[in-house]
């Protein structure tokens, strides 16, 4: 089932600068597979060689964070927004 895929600033070099996309999938898991099946180069930036989603990329359906709805693993349904935020840290010292 189609849904839309929104990508934050940071990630969408590897998107051919596009920062929403429709792509297929019944669960998050499938619907990033879409993701870097379509666009490769970003599989090491939001996946781990294992296979997992990486511990400073978080993904939310709606406003909820799929670290509390079961993971890759959260299902989705036709027309939700899944948001790909990758975590950013960092700053000038001395800036406080």
């Amino acid at each position: 089932m189609p849904a839309r895929l929104l990508v934050t600033a940071a990630l969408r070099g590897f998107t051919d600068r596009n920062a929403e996309l429709t792509l297929e999938g019944a669960t998050v898991g499938e619907l990033l597979g879409s993701l870097v099946t379509r666009y490769p180069d970003i599989r090491p930036h939001i996946f781990d060689e294992a296979g997992s989603l990486r511990a400073f990329i978080n993904v939310f359906v709606g406003d909820r964070n799929i670290k509390s709805t079961g993971g890759l693993g959260t299902p989705l349904a036709d027309g939700d927004t899944v948001t790909l935020v990758p975590a950013i840290a960092g700053g000038a010292p001395g800036c406080l």
